[in-house]
């Protein structure tokens, strides 16, 4: 089975690009849309050219697209920071049996789907930067439009108390391309009750 360490590579180009949409993310709507589009096409030619890729070269020869929700601004939430008070280490399962061991740091409190939501936010046991997070959800999509094994989006806090979760960036795990790759999975508080129809969809072969 190949080491779920090589997810790390494209977890921190994901985080690099989400920094930067996240320092200019006060602008138009035109603006805005441009920059989800921009980071898919980066999403599409990193899983269709590079070499981290956790596509097989067959499945590279196949490969024409990414499926996306169309983007909408909606799934873009402030959300309010209630920091977990003793911070423990969570052991999430992965797809393969094994875990990962996360630090558990705060709760991230929203509205959406006319009701009030809760994240689990994570952070990696090596993670440098204490602003970057880790969350990983699941919804009613999840095994339906959306992978099974729900998605991932890469955080950064960019309030004092509040950090912005932008829906439209959710992307999916290496195994939901490649059952070869082990992947964590979302923990019990991640499991979202309404429908996040935003992000990406399930990869179809």
């Amino acid at each position: 089975m190949k080491s779920n360490h090589i997810i790390l590579i494209f977890v921190s180009v994901v985080i690099l690009a989400a920094i930067t949409y996240t320092l200019t993310s006060a602008e138009d709507p035109e603006t805005y849309i441009e920059k989800i589009e921009a980071e898919r096409d980066r999403q599409y030619k990193f899983v269709r050219y590079n070499i981290e890729s956790p596509l097989t070269e067959e499945q590279k020869r196949e490969f024409k697209e990414l499926n996306f929700y169309p983007i909408d601004p909606a799934y873009k939430v402030r959300a309010r920071l209630i920091p977990v008070e003793d911070k423990k280490v969570r052991e999430l399962p992965m797809t393969d049996g094994t875990e990962e061991r996360y630090i558990e740091h705060a709760f991230a409190e929203f509205e959406l789907g006319g009701k009030t939501n809760r994240l689990l936010l994570l952070q990696a046991m090596d993670e440098p930067d204490k602003r970057n997070f880790f969350l990983a959800f699941a919804d009613d999509t999840s095994g339906g439009e959306t992978y099974g094994g729900g998605r991932y989006i890469n955080a950064r806090q960019d309030g004092k108390n509040s950090i912005a979760i932008d829906f439209n960036l959710a992307y999916n795990p290496y195994c939901a391309y490649n059952p070869d790759y082990a992947c964590p999975l979302p923990p019990r508080e991640n499991l979202l009750e309404i429908p996040i129809e935003a992000g990406e969809k399930n990869y179809k072969e």
